[in-house]
């Protein structure tokens, strides 16, 4: 997920990954606040309108859990019986 979020680019390549890594854990844990250019002391603002879409996709992965997320994405759930 996180190779996904740094395809915005922007940054050198240390930067991109401390931000991206530290992105997908925050949103993943639901955590707050996260490393790199989205640390304690700055925000997701200059982020493109892509990523925050994805990261807030994340969020609710995080939120719901991975397992809930996939078993209402599977067709077998929504099969009528």
């Amino acid at each position: 997920m996180a190779l996904i979020l740094s395809l915005h680019g922007g940054y050198e390549p240390l930067e991109l990954f401390e931000t991206s890594v530290g992105s997908v854990i925050a949103c993943l844990g639901n955590i707050g606040p996260a490393i790199g250019e989205v640390g304690p002391v700055d925000n997701f603002a200059h982020l493109p309108k892509v990523a925050k879409w994805f990261l807030s996709f994340l969020m609710i992965l995080g939120r719901l859990e991975v397992f809930t997320v996939l078993v209402l994405l599977s067709p077998f759930f929504w099969r009528e019986s």
